[in-house]
């Protein structure tokens, strides 16, 4: 219930802020989510595979700077999202 009001916020901002960094994971995420049921039925589909780690590596990478930036907004985004936390170093 909370994902998709969180979706449609986003949706509704989609034509007013659409390279917010906020934006960007939340369609990583879409994507991210939609390949890992379609690699769920496709085992052996590795160009999708290399494709799901392409957008894990760049989502990470934007949480990365969001965090960097904005601690408040990256807590928010990956509660929201149901993101894991990153790993530090």
């Amino acid at each position: 219930m909370v994902k998709n009001s969180f979706i449609s916020v986003i949706s509704q901002e989609k034509k007013e802020n659409s390279g917010s960094v906020e934006f960007q994971v939340f369609s990583f995420t879409n994507k991210i989510r939609r390949l890992t049921s379609h690699l769920e039925l496709h085992r052996k589909d590795y160009l999708s595979q290399r494709g799901l780690r392409k957008i894990l590596g760049k989502r990470q990478r934007l949480l990365s700077y969001l965090s960097n930036k904005n601690k408040v907004r990256y807590k928010e985004l990956i509660s929201q999202l149901d993101i894991r936390e990153s790993k530090t170093r």
